[in-house]
């Protein structure tokens, strides 16, 4: 049986077809860097839920006792906020959270009228069409929970994602950030949930760059021979001109 020889010639050809498959990942890497930069940071950014402008909300005398509202003792929370131009109460229970109107203490449940109406507060953008998320796609990965994804007939083709339990508005995005999700999702290498960078993939990629570089170096120093440093014994052996004093 024939031994395998480590040899220069053979890490000379692992060398060169792992730099085939890693040169490509580098030239991913250079790729979506460029155009993850030359991106408009304020459209990739979207908006959120602090750009609403929310209406003011009434003084507390023209509202109803949160005590009154059957299930609010045994909260853990309550909210008095705005939502779609009319002041509610948050509450936080064990079940979840629970809306309730501020004004005759009435539950609340956040269809799809609502939503439109809540999402309406980011942009004066015709509605195209509501769509009813059980759980959050790759576009509100950040967040959880079932939500209302409202599409908008705009430049950007912007869809905002409404909360299904608090009607909060929880991201905006826009075809910018979607270009700039794709190019992260090259660069991150994550081709399914685009929010690691230490997943096996690219920590594979990463040992095999280092592998990359040792055996770089290992070759490079077998590549040079004697007379390739015969310049530098010839600079040594040339004599000194002699000095002459005037």
């Amino acid at each position: 049986m024939k031994r395998l020889r480590l040899s220069p010639l053979l890490f000379r050809r692992i060398h060169k077809w792992i730099g085939l498959i890693l040169g490509l990942q580098f030239f991913l890497w250079a790729l979506s860097g460029s155009m993850m930069a030359l991106l408009d940071m304020k459209q990739v950014g979207g908006h959120d839920a602090a750009e609403i402008h929310a209406h003011p909300l009434p003084t507390p005398d023209r509202l109803i006792d949160p005590a009154r509202i059957p299930g609010v003792r045994q909260a853990s929370g309550l909210v008095l906020r705005d939502l779609a131009g009319s002041p509610v109460y948050e509450v936080r229970t064990e079940d979840g959270i629970r809306l309730f109107g501020a004004h005759d203490g009435h539950p609340i449940r956040i269809d799809a009228a609502l939503a439109k109406a809540a999402a309406s507060q980011m942009t004066e953008a015709p509605i195209r069409d509501v769509v009813a998320l059980p759980k959050p796609n790759l576009e509100a990965r950040e967040h959880s929970g079932p939500m209302w994804r409202i599409n908008f007939a705009d430049a950007a083709n912007s869809s905002a994602y409404v909360s299904a339990e608090t009607g909060r508005v929880l991201v905006m995005r826009g075809d910018t950030w979607r270009t700039w999700d794709f190019f992260w999702m090259l660069h991150n290498m994550d081709y399914v949930s685009r929010t690691s960078f230490n997943h096996p993939l690219i920590i594979f990629v990463a040992f095999g760059t280092l592998w990359l570089s040792g055996t770089g170096f290992y070759l490079l120093f077998k590549s040079f021979g004697r007379a390739d440093f015969r310049w530098l014994r010839r600079r040594r052996s040339r004599p000194e001109a002699p000095v002459t004093t005037i």
